[in-house]
């Protein structure tokens, strides 16, 4: 269970704005891969380069707007280095092969997973954190399905966005948890 101790309303509000844009992104991000999964090479290339630059920059914003001594900055700033170096692998992956994706996919949503989990542990006193802790290992879980995908020569990406959507439900509802933490201690 969540414990319930009110983050400092600053904290609190900006993780809650930040969740919401990230459940907005991620529902476009994969509606569009989605809807032109079929189209493969440029327009997947930026699509799983996007999305993980994209989770680089809402660790660091969310790392910023905590200040210095906020707790899980080494899982957070590992979480950053690693989804910068998963944008440029996928960008390179992406020429090789849809396989190719799946498996660097699979790698990075088990490593973003992990640092995840520890983060959303770390950080349970903030509220609503529970939902994230789920997110973090279904994160290894499926990123070991992609992984084995894409060893075997997966030849399809739609599976990945819906882990994307998948994650955006995770952070509304994470949101929303805040929400109910931030209105009761207020």
């Amino acid at each position: 269970m969540t414990d319930l101790t009110a983050a400092p309303p600053a904290q609190g509000y900006a993780l809650r704005r930040l969740y919401f844009i990230r459940f907005a992104f991620a529902l476009v991000w994969a509606g569009v891969l989605i809807a032109t999964a079929a189209a493969q090479g440029p327009l997947l290339t930026v699509l799983v380069v996007v999305y993980p630059l994209v989770d680089a920059a809402s660790v660091a914003w969310q790392l910023r707007s905590e200040g210095k001594g906020a707790s899980p900055r080494i899982a957070e700033t590992l979480n950053i280095v690693l989804s910068l170096a998963a944008a440029i692998g996928l960008g390179i992956l992406s020429t090789i092969s849809v396989g190719a994706v799946l498996a660097g996919w699979g790698v990075w949503a088990i490593l973003s997973g992990i640092t995840q989990l520890v983060t959303a542990l770390l950080r349970r006193s903030a509220g609503g954190q529970i939902p994230l802790v789920v997110s973090g290992a279904i994160s290894v879980l499926a990123g070991a399905a992609f992984l084995a995908s894409g060893l075997q020569g997966g030849s399809s990406a739609i599976g990945i966005g819906g882990y994307a959507v998948l994650g955006g439900i995770f952070f509304l509802i994470a949101a929303i948890r805040l929400s109910v933490v931030l209105r009761r201690n207020a």
